[in-house]
C-alpha cells in the first residue's frame, strides 16, 4: 500500500511539475508581463492571478513569482494581493480535472507525450510534448494511488482517525495543512483528498475541513519564497498564508453547522439548472464533489476580502514592520509612449528618466555602504535590487529613444540631447555594477573574516563619504544644467584620485609594518578601486552638464 502510495504520488507531483515548467517554457517571459501589467486594480490582479495560475497549473509558481516581481520592486504590495487571490481559484482547474475521469486514457496520453518529447525537433512542440506527458503521468499517478488507498478503508487506526476528524474538525485542517507543507503542492494533496474519497476511505464531511487545510498548507511555498527577501515580499508571502488562514476560519463554522456544504449543493445544482444535462448535487461523484467546494470556498472567498485588500495590506504591514527599508521603484516613471510623435516632448521625459535612474543607482552606493559597515542582508538585497533595476531602466530608456526619435528630423538641441541621454545611462548603469562589486566584496570579508584596521575603516569610511558626495553633485549638476557645479566635480574628482593614491600607500605601510597581510589587503584595494570608478563615472555625468556632449569617456 505504502509503495503504491509513494510511487503514485511522486508520478502524480512529477506530472504536475513537468505540466506547469512545460506550459511556463511555452510562455516564456510574457507571464512576468502578464502579471506587471494586469494588476492596476486588485479586481485585474485577480483576474490575472486567475489566468495564469490556470495556465501553469500552479497556485504556489504564480505566488512564488509574485513574491519575487515585489522583491525586485516591479508590483507593490496591493497589486500582489490581487493576484494571490486569484491564483487561489486558478489552482481549482486542477482539481477539476481531476474530478473528470480521464485516467483510462493516462497511457496513450503518455505515449504521446514521450513521442513528442523524443522525436520533433520543434522546441515549442517539445514544450507541448512536456505538458502532455505531464497532464498523462498526473492521471496515471492518480490511479496507481488509488489502488494503493484503497486497503485504508480496513484500517481501524485510519478509520479511528478519520472518525476523529468527524468529532473535530480543526483535526482534519490541522491535518491538511501538515501534509500539504510536507509536498508543497496542494494540487497534489487535494488530489490524494478526491482519491481517498473515491476509494470510500474519507467522507465528504470528513474531506472539506482537510480541503481547508491543503489550502493554508500551500502558502508555505510563498512563505519560504519571502525568506531573505525584502519588507515588501515578505508581506506579500503572509498576505498569502492570511488570507486562507481567514478563509478557513469564516468558512469551517459555516461548515460544522452544515452552512457551507448546503451552499455547494445549491450552487451545483443551480449550474446545472443553467446548463442542462450537467447533473445536479445528487449525481456528482465524489471527486467532482470535493472539486466544487475547492472551486466556490475560493470563489467565495475572494469575493468576500476583496473589498478588504487596503485592510489586509494594513495588518501585514503591521505584522512586518518596516526597518528602515528603502523602496526601490524599478518602474520606468516617465516613458509614455503616446509622445513617440513628439520627440520634444519625448526626450524630456526620457531626460526625467535618466534622473530617477541615477536616484536609483545612488542608492546602491548608499546601501552597499551602509553593507560594508553595518553588514545588514537587508542592504545586500536592495543593492542586487538597485542594479537589476538599472540595466531595466538602461535597456527601457534606450529603446523609447530610439524608437521616439526614428524617422524624424531632430534639430541639433534634440540631437544632443538624444545623444547625452543615450551617453550617461551607461555611466549610471555602471555606477550599479560598482555597487554590486562593493557588496561581493563585503561578502568575501564576511566569509573569510577579514578583519580592517581602524585606520583602514576610518579611511574607507571618509572616501565612501567623498563618492557619495561627488555623485550627489554629478546628478545635481546634470539636472540643473549647471556648468559651474559640473567644474567643481571635475575638481572633486582630483581630490578622490588622491585620496585613492593616499590610501594605497597607507595600505603598503601598514604591510610593512605588518598589521596587515596581503590577502586581506586585496579587498581593501579592490574596494578603494571601486569607488575611484564610481567618482569617474562622477565626472563623466557631470560632463554632461557642460555643453560638451561629445567628449571622450573615461
Amino acid at each position: 500500500m505504502l509503495f503504491h502510495f509513494l510511487g503514485g504520488l511522486g508520478l502524480f507531483l512529477y506530472g504536475i511539475k513537468s505540466m506547469s515548467d512545460g506550459l511556463q517554457a511555452v510562455a516564456g517571459d510574457r507571464l512576468r508581463v502578464i502579471l506587471e501589467k494586469g494588476t492596476k486594480t486588485p479586481l485585474r490582479g485577480v483576474l490575472t492571478g486567475l489566468i495564469v495560475t490556470g495556465l501553469i497549473q500552479s497556485s504556489s509558481g504564480t505566488t512564488v513569482l509574485t513574491v519575487g516581481l515585489v522583491n525586485a520592486g516591479l508590483l507593490n504590495l496591493r497589486q500582489a494581493i490581487g493576484i494571490i487571490m486569484g491564483a487561489n481559484i486558478g489552482t481549482t482547474v486542477t482539481a477539476y480535472l481531476i474530478g473528470i475521469k480521464l485516467e483510462d486514457y493516462a497511457l496513450p496520453i503518455i505515449a504521446v507525450g514521450v513521442l513528442i518529447l523524443f522525436f520533433i525537433k520543434n522546441k515549442r512542440l517539445t514544450y507541448f510534448g512536456q505538458v502532455l506527458l505531464g497532464f498523462g503521468l498526473l492521471f496515471y499517478g492518480m490511479s496507481i494511488m488509488g489502488d494503493g488507498l484503497g486497503p485504508l478503508k480496513e484500517s481501524a487506526y485510519f478509520i479511528g482517525l478519520m472518525s476523529n476528524v468527524d468529532n473535530n474538525p480543526l483535526l482534519g485542517v490541522l491535518i491538511g495543512t501538515v501534509f500539504t507543507c510536507i509536498v508543497q503542492s496542494s494540487s497534489a494533496t487535494i488530489g490524494v483528498l478526491q482519491e481517498l474519497a473515491n476509494q470510500g476511505v474519507v467522507t465528504y464531511q470528513q474531506a472539506v475541513p482537510i480541503l481547508f487545510g491543503d489550502n493554508i498548507g500551500t502558502t508555505i511555498t510563498a512563505l519560504l519564497a519571502g525568506i531573505g527577501a525584502s519588507v515588501s515580499a515578505r508581506r506579500a508571502a503572509a498576505t498569502h498564508f492570511l488570507f486562507n488562514f481567514i478563509g478557513t476560519f469564516i468558512f469551517l463554522p459555516l461548515t460544522i453547522l452544515g452552512i457551507f456544504p448546503l451552499m455547494v449543493e445549491q450552487f451545483t445544482n443551480f449550474i446545472a439548472f443553467l446548463i442542462p444535462g450537467g447533473g445536479g448535487w445528487e449525481t456528482l461523484a465524489i471527486k467532482m464533489k470535493i472539486a466544487q467546494t475547492h472551486g466556490l470556498f475560493n470563489m467565495t472567498n475572494t469575493l468576500m476580502q476583496l473589498p478588504f485588500v487596503g485592510v489586509l495590506a494594513a495588518i501585514v504591514t503591521k505584522l512586518i514592520p518596516e526597518k528602515d527599508e528603502v523602496v526601490v521603484d524599478a518602474n520606468a516613471q516617465y516613458l509614455d509612449r503616446r509622445f513617440f510623435g513628439n520627440p520634444s516632448v519625448a526626450l524630456a521625459n526620457a531626460s526625467r528618466e535618466v534622473m530617477h535612474m541615477g536616484k536609483v543607482a545612488g542608492q546602491a552606493v548608499d546601501n552597499a555602504m551602509n553593507y560594508f559597515f553595518k553588514r545588514q542582508s537587508a542592504n545586500r538585497q536592495y543593492v542586487i535590487q538597485m542594479e537589476s533595476a538599472t540595466d531595466r531602466l538602461e535597456n527601457q530608456i534606450t529603446e523609447y529613444v530610439l524608437k521616439a526619435t526614428s524617422g524624424t528630423n531632430l534639430t541639433k538641441e534634440q540631437s544632443d540631447q538624444r545623444y547625452r541621454v543615450l551617453q550617461v545611462i551607461g555611466d549610471m548603469e555602471r555606477v550599479g555594477d560598482h555597487s554590486v562589486n562593493l557588496i561581493e566584496l563585503t561578502d568575501y570579508a564576511l566569509e573569510n573574516k577579514v578583519k580592517f584596521s581602524e585606520e583602514a575603516q576610518k579611511d574607507l569610511m571618509e572616501m565612501f563619504a567623498n563618492v557619495q558626495d561627488i555623485y550627489q553633485a554629478s546628478l545635481d549638476a546634470l539636472q540643473k544644467n549647471d556648468v559651474e557645479l559640473a567644474k567643481k566635480v571635475l575638481e572633486y574628482d582630483d581630490v578622490i584620485d588622491e585620496m585613492e593614491a593616499k590610501l594605497r600607500d597607507g595600505h603598503i605601510h601598514r604591510l610593512n609594518e605588518g598589521t596587515c597581510n596581503g590577502s586581506y589587503g586585496a579587498v581593501f584595494l579592490n574596494i578603494i578601486s571601486n569607488l575611484e570608478r564610481i567618482g569617474d563615472h562622477s565626472v563623466n555625468i557631470a560632463k554632461y552638464a557642460m555643453a560638451e556632449p561629445k567628449h571622450k569617456l573615461t
